[in-house]
Order: C-alpha cells, then sequence, then structure tokens
C-alpha cells in the first residue's frame, strides 16, 4: 500500500518540479495531464493493484492543482475500470493488467538517395492548386441529394465526363451508363474477379513477365494466375490458346514491364481468341496517355466492347493518392459489376467524383496531361543521354512511351546481385527477373524516371556508374 503519496508525485513529475503548464505540454489541461499520468503508471505497473491513493484534497494540494481536477480525473478513471472507490476507504488502484513495455525501435534506415523503381509518377507535378480549386467548384455543383449514399457505379456527371473523355482520347466505346468509377486498377480487377469466379470460372492468364501482385490478388478471389510469355510483339496469343483460361489481363498499350505495343496481328489474334473462346480480355490501360513518339494506340475495346473489359486509373497520371479509376465491363457484365462495387464499398466518395467531373470540364486533365507528357519525356531524353555517355553496354528497351523503361544488362550479369549492390549505395531499382513468373528473361533492370529531375537522373546514372565499375573489380557481378 502507497501510504506515502510523496512517491505517487515522484511518479506523475520529476523531483521538485511542478506541473509545466507551457503551451504544448501534457498539464497545459492540467486534468488531461494528470489523467494521462495516472493511467500511463497504472497500465505499465508503476501503480500496482491495491495501492491506495490520496485523498482529492490531499493529491490536489501537492500537485497544484483545483480539487476540481483531481476529483474530475479520479472519476474518469473509476468509469474506465483503472481504479475502483471502496466504501468509507478512499480510493484503489483497480486490477488492471499491466502492458508490457514497449519494444526496442529498430533504427531507421536510411532513405534510398535515388529512387529509381517503376510505377511512380512525378507527385511534385500534381496540380494542387487546380485540384483544390476542382474541389471546391465540384462541392458547390452537388446537390443535396448526392451528398447521400451514391449510385454504386458513381455520379452520372462524372461518368459522363470520363465516357466523353475515353471516347476523345482512347477511342473507349460506350455510354455514360456502361462506366463505374472505382478506386483504381486493383479494385477494377476485384471486381471483375468476383464476377468471373461467379460465373464457375478458376483461372485468369497473366503476362510473363508482368505484375506480380495479380497472382496474389487473384488467389484471394479463388482463381489462379496463369502465366503466358510475352515476347516483342506483346502476348503470345498462341500460348494463350493453349490454356483452359477464358479470361486474360493484358497491358496491350504499354505491356508492364517491358513497354513494348501489341502489334497489330498479336491485337487481332487476340480478339479472335475473345470470339472462338467467348472469353474476357480485360485491358489494363494504366499508362498510355504518356507516348512520346507518335500518338498512342487506341484501346482494344474500341475494336470488340462485347469482350473486353476496359480499365483505367488516376494513379499514373496525377497520384496514386486520388484512389480514382475507373472500369468498363461488357455490357453483358455491367449490372454484376456494379451489384459487387455496391456490396463491396456501396460506391466511392461523391465528392473526389465531383472534382473530377469539374477537372475534366475545365480542361484542367487535358492541360495536366500536355504538361506532364512534355516533363516526362525530358526526363526519360536525360536518362537515355546518361546511359549512353557512362553505361554503353547497357541496351535501353521500352523507350517510346510511359514512365519506366527497361535496360538490359551486359550477359553475365545477375539481375538481382546487381539491385542489392546498388541498393548499399542507396540507389533503388528492381530487377527484370523478379517480374517473371515461368519465363526465361536476360538479366536487366527495370528504372522508373518520372520522379527524378534531369540532373539528378544524370547523378544517379554517374553514381550507378561508379558502383558497377566496383562491383566488376569485385568480381561478384558474374553468376
Amino acid at each position: 500500500m502507497t501510504e506515502s503519496w510523496t512517491t505517487l508525485r515522484e511518479l506523475l513529475l520529476p523531483t521538485g518540479t511542478a506541473p509545466d503548464r507551457g503551451v504544448g505540454s501534457a498539464w497545459a489541461q492540467p486534468g488531461r495531464g494528470l489523467e494521462r499520468s495516472l493511467r500511463t503508471a497504472i497500465r505499465a505497473g508503476r501503480l500496482r493493484t491495491g495501492e491506495r491513493l490520496p485523498s482529492t484534497r490531499d493529491l490536489a494540494a501537492q500537485l497544484g492543482v483545483a480539487r476540481g481536477t483531481v476529483t474530475a480525473v479520479y472519476r474518469q478513471l473509476l468509469a474506465e475500470g483503472y481504479l475502483e472507490a471502496r466504501h468509507g476507504s478512499g480510493t484503489w488502484v483497480a486490477d488492471v493488467a499491466p502492458q508490457p513495455a514497449p519494444a526496442a525501435k529498430r533504427p531507421t534506415p536510411k532513405p534510398d538517395r535515388y529512387r529509381l523503381g517503376p510505377g511512380m509518377p512525378s507527385l511534385g507535378a500534381f496540380p494542387r492548386s487546380a485540384w483544390l480549386s476542382a474541389l471546391r467548384q465540384g462541392c458547390a455543383a452537388l446537390t443535396d441529394v448526392e451528398l447521400g449514399y451514391p449510385d454504386p457505379a458513381g455520379l452520372l456527371t462524372t461518368r459522363t465526363e470520363l465516357a466523353g473523355y475515353l471516347g476523345r482520347v482512347r477511342g473507349v466505346v460506350t455510354a455514360p451508363a456502361g462506366v463505374v468509377i472505382t478506386h483504381g486498377t486493383f479494385e477494377a480487377l476485384n471486381l471483375l474477379c468476383a464476377v468471373l469466379r461467379a460465373d464457375g470460372q478458376t483461372e485468369v492468364a497473366v503476362e510473363d513477365p508482368g505484375n506480380q501482385e495479380q497472382y496474389e490478388l487473384l488467389e484471394a478471389r479463388g482463381l489462379r494466375g496463369c502465366p503466358v510469355p510475352v515476347d516483342d510483339e506483346g502476348i503470345r496469343v498462341d500460348a494463350l490458346a493453349r490454356t483452359d483460361c477464358r479470361a486474360v489481363i493484358v497491358t496491350s498499350a504499354h505491356q508492364y514491364p517491358l513497354g513494348v505495343s501489341l502489334s497489330p496481328a498479336r491485337r487481332r489474334a487476340l480478339l479472335d481468341w475473345a470470339d472462338s473462346t467467348k472469353g474476357l480480355v480485360i485491358e489494363d490501360d494504366y499508362d498510355a496517355e504518356y507516348r512520346y513518339d507518335r500518338a498512342p494506340v487506341g484501346a482494344l475495346q474500341a475494336i470488340y466492347p462485347d469482350s473486353v473489359a476496359y480499365v483505367g486509373t488516376l494513379s499514373k497520371t496525377m497520384a496514386p493518392a486520388l484512389r480514382l479509376g475507373w472500369l468498363v465491363p461488357p455490357a453483358g457484365m455491367l449490372d454484376e459489376v456494379v451489384r459487387q462495387k455496391r456490396l463491396h464499398d456501396r460506391g466511392g466518395s461523391a465528392l473526389d467524383q465531383a472534382a473530377l467531373t469539374h477537372f475534366l470540364q475545365s480542361g484542367g486533365y487535358d492541360r495536366h496531361l500536355r504538361r506532364t507528357r512534355l516533363l516526362y519525356r525530358e526526363r526519360r531524353d536525360a536518362l537515355l543521354a546518361a546511359l549512353a555517355e557512362h553505361l554503353p553496354d547497357w541496351k535501353p528497351l521500352g523507350i517510346a512511351g510511359g514512365l519506366h523503361l527497361v535496360i538490359q544488362l551486359p550477359n553475365g550479369f545477375d539481375d538481382r546481385e546487381v539491385v542489392k549492390h546498388l541498393k548499399a549505395q542507396h540507389i533503388q531499382l528492381s530487377p527484370l527477373s523478379r517480374y517473371a513468373r515461368a519465363i526465361d528473361l536476360p538479366p536487366g533492370l527495370v528504372v522508373g524516371y518520372a520522379t527524378l529531375t534531369p540532373a539528378r537522373l544524370r547523378s544517379a546514372v554517374q553514381l550507378i556508374a561508379k558502383s558497377m565499375a566496383e562491383l566488376t573489380s569485385g568480381g561478384v557481378n558474374h553468376r
């Protein structure tokens, strides 16, 4: 039993001090500070079960606070179960299991000096002012009814603007009612997987090399990913035809990660496959807006909308934080997709969709794309020039569009060892072999260039060249 209540004061305050009521201190509001200190001492076991606390009058005098403050704190901790009152005997520490001391923090790793991984736009290029204006304008345009639970498919005004934009820029054939607003590509894939699983399908073909997270997503939805090889013309439809799959995910405009476009012959073959098998082509059009040598190839969906589910996102053109994307499924799947969307999250944020509506209507999105297209081309060119100067034996591939390219390493290099060595120099890259499932690939690196300025890209390549010279001289680069 704590008869010497000086001990309690020492638990709550450093010896010989009074509560610090300065701005920002725990005792700026004495009741809050005392409540927090008592609760922490009990949970940590410094005040043990069965210990009697001083009266409210005594503790208030010791701490130099009002008695009413202590009374309110005791009352709160009694309600929470930290204390118990015994009639005629005072206030006691209740039987509360002490929490273990927090584990020692691991040292924070030093951040990468150069982050060259793929899949990220320039977040510094996000049009903050224009988007804030779109949020204000979009919110002001919403009716009271639209502030209620949204249509699971999305605001009709947003779908109308998107249908017009996708038809104008990507050739997508759809009415506004055929567009479903999603939280990005992965939600769109989740919705489609739910429909496929309900249809009795068990496998979905996936490009190899490709996005390895798709296998995890498919497995979580009760489906199995079936790798189908990709070459310099895109997915090999002859290999796809030898599987039992009736659905396939493709990145036809800019294959991820190789960067090739699906050739005209393969496009025809893929749509013929879909027609003959009554299959579904899921077209992931993740960064087709960025093409630097000519206009982007139109969407597959424009040719065969009854067999293609078109998927798009703002994650690569604007920022992943927006969590906005879209899905245009075949007409026969639309009702079930919307039903799945309703069951999944009852629809997305009407406020964000209203902002996107205004951003599209005002031309803000087109202006942003024009600006960033020039920005990314300048950065790509700087990377290519630096590679040609400092690493002439490294062969860049897939350079015509997108936000990344592939560098084919000279024979004998192990791309995972190269990445490991560069990581020690705080240079973050992705090995090409990481994207392969069953296909055998030459050693390579997948390099994103959108996030760094031309000057930093040049500095990164110079440092990579220096590090690779050390790696080669050390004799640990070969398999």
